[in-house]
Parts: C-alpha cells; structure tokens; sequence
C-alpha cells in the first residue's frame, strides 16, 4: 500500500514540474525590475472618493515608513521636497484611492464577518519623464482585530511587497 503511494506521488511530481517550473519562470518574467536609487512618494490623490482626513494622513505617512524599511532606495522623498530633482534617477510613487468602505471596530469585536473596513488604491510608479514603471491596484484591509486605521498600514505593507519583488 505505501509503495502505491509512494509511486502515485513520484508521478504527480514528474508530471507536474513542468507546469509548476512554467508558472514560477512566468511570474519572475512578468515583474518588471525598477532601477532607481530614489523615490518621491507623492500626496495620495483622493478626488473620485471622498476620504476623511485621517485616513489620507495615515495613508501617507504608512506608506513613506515602508519604502523607507525596504532599504531598496538610498534616498526616499517626501512630496514637495526640493532636494529631489536633483537625483539622477529618480521615480515617483502615484496613490489614487477608487474605493473606500469604512467598516465598524466595534461590529468586528462582536462579530467575524462583519465590519471590515477596506481601501482600493491604484499604485504606479513613474520615471522623470512620466512612463509608467509599474501598475497596480492594491487593497488595504482590516477585517477582524484592529482599528480602522489599520486598513491605511495593511495598504502600506502591500505596496513595500510589491517595492520589494520589483527592485
């Protein structure tokens, strides 16, 4: 019986290996690599959906404390810093939020499936002259513990992920 098993396994993972090494190379292939000793993170633009204050502070001040951990940029600037034009190869981080939900911190204490709050932000990086690097749309959520803040960190944590894999 166990030598059954044994030869079952060995053949699923004969066969499989092609398919698992396609998809590994493909998903290396399609990251595009971000060469740049410095990044300017602009101001999260919020104009189709209304975002209290709070959130849009959190959201930028989360965000420039991750790339800064990353360690994968010498310099990160903040938006409206003058310094940065004088950076040789510089590229600029882009937030639009498309979608916002405040949830309830108090619906997520009593209950596990309700109260959750989420953030749909469109994230893309720039060069000097305004090429698209990268693209994505990340979503920052809190969905159990946690105050509603947490969603703006969760975000953040994302987009370091994402700073991570494409330098």
């Amino acid at each position: 019986m166990t030598r059954t098993r044994i030869v079952c396994a060995l053949l699923f993972t004969v066969m499989a290996s092609p398919f698992i090494a396609n998809t590994g190379f493909a998903q290396d292939k399609s990251q595009p690599k971000i060469n740049a000793s410095s990044i300017q993170i602009l101001l999260v633009d919020s104009k189709e959906v209304t975002l209290p204050a709070e959130f849009q502070i959190a959201l930028y001040e989360n965000l420039v404390s991750e790339v800064q951990k990353t360690g994968k940029f010498q310099h990160v600037y903040r938006d409206g810093d003058r310094n940065a034009m004088d950076a040789q190869d510089l590229v600029f981080l882009h937030s639009t939020v498309h979608g916002f939900k405040k949830g309830s911190e108090r619906e997520r204490q009593v209950t596990t499936v309700a109260g959750a709050t989420s953030i749909n932000i469109h994230c893309q990086i720039t060069d000097k002259t305004g090429k698209s690097l990268m693209e994505r749309d990340v979503t920052g959520k809190v969905r159990f513990l946690g105050g509603n803040l947490r969603a703006t960190y969760d975000f953040a944590k994302k987009v370091a992920q994402i700073v991570r894999q494409s330098s």
